[in-house]
């Protein structure tokens, strides 16, 4: 399953009760080897959400990490993205 930025336009309620909703689908689906989920956001917030929703519901915390895509700029004065792996623990709760 891939979202590609679920959060816009939406209000807090619903984005809580989609990090909610998404939480338990990642529980549920955490011991099937083929199960992937995929979010791009910018919303690092909503992906704390996540996170807490499956400390509270599942009593776990994963995934374990996520990657943050920034732009840096090259000594060439060139712009590229940067991919950065971010352990999940670094996100408030």
């Amino acid at each position: 399953m891939a979202l590609d930025e679920p959060t816009t336009n939406l209000d807090e309620p619903n984005r809580k009760s989609l990090a909610n909703g998404l939480a338990r689908i990642i529980a549920h689906r955490s011991k099937q080897s083929n199960f992937q989920l995929i979010i791009i956001t910018h919303d690092e917030d909503f992906i704390a959400a996540i996170r807490q929703e499956l400390i509270v519901t599942a009593k776990t915390s994963m995934p374990d990490f996520f990657w943050r895509v920034s732009r840096e700029r090259h000594k060439n004065g060139m712009y590229y993205s940067k991919l950065s792996q971010v352990d999940i623990e670094e996100l408030p709760l």
